[in-house]
């Protein structure tokens, strides 16, 4: 079982999302990486979520530039927890990435992270620190990580 899935809207966008796999891999947590655009591939992107929430997936990391809808639209695709990732892809260097993210509608909540880098890293993290709720050897890596830095 992948316990958590990590999409993004764009190839382009992998480099910095693969950071989110390596953080979950470093803490002993399965993952795998999706593209799926939730403006070009919306049929894709729904039968994707479907699946991995089926599958019992337990979070959803999402990374998108500009419009930044696919945590929003994955949001709406399932009841587990959805973290958002700004990235940068348009002259506002994120912030319209942040603000899309951030703006969800009242009982589609999508956690938001830092832009970029930095936020793909937290975002990890912070799926790591969901699913430690029930976990105890996962909670126990966060903490050894967490002494580490």
């Amino acid at each position: 079982m992948t316990e958590v899935l990590i999409m993004m809207g764009s190839e382009s966008d992998r480099t910095i999302m693969a950071t989110a796999g390596e953080t979950l891999a470093e803490l002993g947590i399965t993952y795998a990486l999706e593209v799926s655009s939730a403006h070009r591939q919306p049929r894709r992107t729904k039968a994707l979520v479907e699946k991995a929430t089926a599958d019992g997936t337990k979070v959803f990391i999402c990374g998108a530039g500009m419009a930044a809808h696919l945590a929003g639209v994955v949001a709406s695709l399932t009841d587990r927890p959805v973290i958002g990732v700004p990235l940068s892809g348009s002259e506002l260097s994120g912030l319209d990435s942040l603000l899309s993210t951030v703006q969800m509608p009242r009982g589609v909540p999508v956690a938001t992270v830092a832009v970029g880098k930095h936020g793909a890293i937290n975002a990890a993290i912070l799926a790591a620190q969901i699913i430690a709720v029930g976990n105890d050897e996962v909670r126990k890596r966060i903490q050894k990580r967490r002494g580490a830095e």
